[in-house]
Parts: C-alpha cells; sequence; structure tokens
C-alpha cells in the first residue's frame, strides 16, 4: 500500500514539475475561466439580471471544458511520446497512474475554481440567494469531472487533433441539453431523458438551484454526488483503458 501511495505521489510531483515549466499552459487553466467569466459581465453589463442568472452555470461549464482539453492532450502526450510505456514496465499499476494524474491536475482544478469563484463572487458582484460555498464546491466538481473525463477519453485518440476533437462530440451536446439553453421539461421526451444520463445535467441544475434558493435543497446535494460518481466512473474506465503507447 505504501509503495502505491509513493508511486501514484512520484506521478503527481512529475506531473507538476513538468507544467510549472510550461507557462501558457497554467496561464490557460487559470486565467482563460476568469476573462471569460469577466467577459460575460461586460457582455451583460445593462442587464446584470442575467448574468446572475446564467453566471452560476457557466462557473462550473468553463473550468468543466479547459481542463478536459488540457488533460486529454497532456495524457496523449504521456502515451505518444513513451513515457507511460516506460512507467507501465515497473510495478506501478495502471489506476496508480491514473490517480496520480488525477492529483496533478485536480490541484490544478481545484486553484481554478477557486480563482474563478472568488473572481465571479466578489470581483464581478455575482448575486445569488445561496450560499457562496456550495457555489465553489460545486465548481470544483465540475473541474474534476472534466479532469476525469479528459484522462478517460485520451485513450481512445491518437493524435492530439483527435483528443480535440473528442470536445465537440462529448461536451458540446452535453452543452445543449444540460438544461442551461432550455428548461428539461421544455425539451422533447427523448432529449430530455438523454440528459438524465450525462453530468453536465446535474452540475447545472445544481448551480442554478443557489440562485433563488436560500438553503442547500436535496435535489442540490443530489446532483452534487452524481457528479462525484460520475468523475469517480471515469478514473476507473479509464485506468482500465489505459494504454501504453498509441500505435
Amino acid at each position: 500500500m505504501m509503495y502505491h501511495f509513493r508511486a501514484t505521489l512520484a506521478t503527481t510531483l512529475r506531473i507538476l514539475r513538468q507544467l510549472s515549466h510550461d507557462h501558457r499552459t497554467v496561464a490557460l487553466i487559470f486565467l482563460v475561466p476568469c476573462i471569460l467569466l469577466g467577459l460575460l459581465r461586460w457582455l451583460y453589463e445593462v442587464n446584470l439580471d442575467v448574468f446572475d442568472q446564467i453566471a452560476p452555470a457557466l462557473l462550473g461549464v468553463f473550468p468543466f471544458v479547459i481542463m478536459f482539453i488540457i488533460t486529454s492532450i497532456t495524457t496523449l502526450r504521456e502515451r505518444t511520446g513513451g513515457t507511460m510505456e516506460r512507467l507501465m514496465v515497473s510495478p506501478i499499476g495502471k489506476l496508480d497512474l491514473v490517480l496520480g494524474y488525477m492529483l496533478a491536475f485536480g490541484l490544478l482544478a481545484a486553484v481554478q475554481s477557486l480563482l474563478a469563484s472568488a473572481l465571479v463572487l466578489y470581483g464581478l458582484g455575482l448575486d445569488i440567494d445561496g450560499p457562496h460555498w456550495f457555489l465553489t464546491v460545486m465548481a470544483m466538481a465540475d473541474a474534476l469531472l472534466g479532469t476525469a473525463l479528459g484522462v478517460f477519453v485520451s485513450a481512445f485518440a491518437k493524435t492530439e487533433f483527435q483528443a480535440v476533437q473528442f470536445m465537440p462530440a462529448l461536451i458540446l451536446p452535453q452543452f445543449l441539453i444540460c438544461g442551461l439553453l432550455m428548461p428539461l421539461e421544455k425539451m422533447p421526451d427523448a432529449l430530455e431523458t438523454i440528459a438524465y444520463y450525462l453530468p453536465l445535467t446535474y452540475a447545472v441544475d445544481a448551480l442554478q438551484s443557489v440562485v433563488h434558493n436560500v438553503d442547500i435543497t436535496d435535489d442540490a446535494w443530489r446532483d452534487l454526488w452524481v457528479v462525484i460518481a460520475f468523475a469517480v466512473g471515469a478514473i476507473v474506465l479509464g485506468a482500465m483503458t489505459l494504454k501504453r503507447r498509441t500505435k
């Protein structure tokens, strides 16, 4: 057990060291969600009620998408560059390797979510009735979900271009039917049914619930646990489908 922890920690530290030299990627992780939220606030300068309605949901969507892209591409590079192949000839297990990636990118996702949440709540003046801490926790859960899905789908891509293509294939359909653009009950029955099998639906529902509810509802807690369950499932599937090298 101690060895597995050390192997996981070693992978985490290696990824963080590599990213510390990649200033553009770090800037992308930390700054892009804040810039997008700032643009959103500027866009609705004359109608802040609309900003208050949609900003909580997008606080979860933006980090989710960015962490998905960065994690999938970085994990793919590890495989195509032969790094993963060299690691997997050692006693380290696939799950240990995936957990190492998740810890590294999860730490970055947590910092990203904290920065974006602090900006939108205290810098951009988001006005919600619910607790600020739950909004932040939910944003962090969404970023971690994007990280986990990025690790998972990287196993099915052979090039970075293919990894990026998973975003319109996997992420954009969720965005369209998650309830942000149209209430679920107003969608065609088939789309509403599909939406309830997708994690972003629960993420958006939880984030929207804090707009008007002073207390955290049971449905909001359910949504949080569903998002976490999807993230854990993606981690397990990522470990099961992890390949040594893209051929």
